[in-house]
């Protein structure tokens, strides 16, 4: 049943779009397809983070309205360094922290995302990683980016995926 209600999700929502419900709604069917494979690879499941997701979205604001698409950020500063300011290390005899990005214009389904990191080898890798135990997505549509995205609309997502022991 979980997955026939993942599918539904993801064909009801094309694209992600000013509205959180929206966005919201992307990013949980795309956190159930993520972890419908790691299932289907004997995989444990990734917990959502709130304090993942909201690096992922700070991430995904910046990169969009900056008009880049980088795992650094605009100011050159690691991806690991930015993801630790909102999923600290401090007090854990363990920490890392992974990410993948994805962006399409104009538009892009939680499926589509999820076909696109698994065709990557380092994007795949992230995803069947036996390492992570949490995930945070942010998934925001740009009327109009800047930058290296030429003004066009577009889609753009981040998982930051983490685990602390």
């Amino acid at each position: 049943m979980r997955t026939i209600v993942a599918v539904a999700l993801a064909a009801l929502v094309l694209i992600p779009t000013g509205s959180a419900a929206q966005r919201a709604t992307f990013e949980t069917s795309l956190v159930h397809q993520i972890n419908d494979i790691r299932r289907a690879h004997r995989l444990r499941p990734l917990v959502p983070s709130a304090k993942l997701a909201r690096a992922a979205a700070q991430h995904t604001v910046d990169m969009g309205t900056r008009g880049y698409f980088e795992h650094e950020s605009h100011d050159g500063t690691p991806f690991w360094k930015r993801v630790a300011r909102w999923y600290p290390s401090r007090g854990w005899n363990s920490w890392s922290v992974g990410e993948n990005l994805a962006y399409a214009s104009p538009d892009l389904t939680p499926a589509e995302t999820l076909d696109m990191w698994l065709k990557s080898p380092a994007h795949r890798a992230n995803l069947l990683s036996r390492e992570w135990r949490e995930i945070g997505l942010s998934a925001v549509r740009f009327p109009s980016a800047p930058g290296e995205f030429d003004g066009s609309e577009a889609v753009l997502v981040t998982a930051d995926f983490g685990a602390r022991r």
